[in-house]
């Protein structure tokens, strides 16, 4: 059975190009076009799609307000699809996803264009696997304060917590969300540094950091080149760049070739935290499709680090973590806001 979208975009020429893109997929068939949140919504309740792709800047009614319209009526796996180029759009793109969307697709620019052909294959794969996650509605906020969310279970940790010098995260599709819970549930003295590779479309990264740091109130930057990377702050790899802990404990930023398909890639920066510091790390594999960082996983607990891998449950895609366990690459199977509190028992 063929995957229904609904295109969300209020310019007829982007629009025109999502359509024929989505459609050059045999898996996939539009089943609709909206030009502002207000159709979108309805067009949601009429036309039942698997997924929407959704524009931020629309008339009558913006992507944010939309999305998180449709997340409390009619939920559906919604993928923001945002021009990387314009500073304003990309940074709502990270509030799209605190209203419920899943994932963030880069536009593609038009045939012809040197990213076309990569950010449309991006796209096609982002659709395809947003429309197996199974989405729970939302509740509006004067709603929210009656459930109660179960508190997280206590997390021991079986080696002494002052063993660990450094926290390294790998996360992919659903990343962002998680990333922001667990920084924003740390003190901001944490006694040690956090490097994180976040796979992500290109052109995003600077406003990822700049949204995590606002949002979480945590120390994020984008990590430079023979940086040494500082107690209570978070290092993010920047777009095109791997990122590694080399000797003497300084970043280390390089364009070698991708692994598993992407550059920053988590394996690379796992097994340098391996060789680096051994017993002295902890290591993290958050939501994400693929298997890249799960055998360095594996290799950061034979050296002796803690491994922690999030649950299927807590998980958008449970691909990377879910290989780590299968691997026995994570000491840890926990959800985030149980990699939260394990964390946070380092500042203790």
């Amino acid at each position: 059975m063929r995957i229904r979208v609904l295109v969300v975009e209020d310019s007829p020429v982007v629009r025109e190009l999502l359509v024929y893109l989505l459609e050059s997929d045999p898996a996939i068939r539009v089943v609709g076009t909206a030009g502002n949140g207000d159709e979108a919504v309805e067009a949601v309740k009429q036309k039942k799609p698997d997924v929407v792709t959704m524009d931020y800047h629309m008339p009558r009614m913006n992507g944010v307000d939309a999305t998180r319209k449709i997340m409390e009526t009619h939920p559906v796996p919604i993928v923001i699809v945002s021009g990387s180029s314009a500073r304003d759009e990309v940074a709502a793109a990270f509030r799209l996803l605190e209203a419920g969307a899943l994932a963030v697709a880069e536009k593609p620019l038009g045939i012809g264009h040197p990213r076309h052909e990569t950010a449309a294959k991006e796209l096609l794969q982002t659709v395809k696997l947003m429309s197996e996650v199974k989405v729970v509605r939302r509740w509006p906020k004067r709603e929210a304060a009656v459930p109660r969310a179960p508190r997280a279970r206590a997390v021991e940790l079986h080696r002494a917590e002052a063993d660990v010098k450094l926290v390294a995260i790998g996360a992919s599709t659903g990343g962002p969300i998680v990333l922001q819970t667990i920084l924003s549930a740390l003190p901001k003295h944490f006694p040690v540094p956090i490097l994180i590779v976040q796979h992500i479309a290109t052109g995003f990264t600077e406003a990822l950091v700049a949204w995590l740091a606002q949002s979480s109130g945590f120390a994020v930057h984008v990590a430079a080149h023979d940086e040494y990377p500082l107690p209570g702050h978070a290092y993010v790899a920047p777009d095109g760049s791997h990122m590694k802990l080399a000797q003497g404990g300084r970043i280390a930023l390089s364009a070698d070739a991708p692994e598993n398909g992407h550059r920053p890639s988590v394996s690379h920066l796992f097994r340098s935290v391996a060789t680096a510091l051994g017993r002295n790390a902890l290591g993290v594999l958050l939501t994400g499709m693929g298997t890249d960082g799960a055998e360095e996983l594996r290799l950061m607990r034979e050296k002796g680090a803690v491994t922690i891998a999030q649950d299927q449950a807590s998980s958008i895609v449970h691909g990377m973590p879910g290989q780590a366990i299968s691997l026995e690459a994570a000491a840890y199977v926990l959800s985030p806001a149980e990699i939260a509190a394990a964390l946070a028992k380092l500042a203790k």
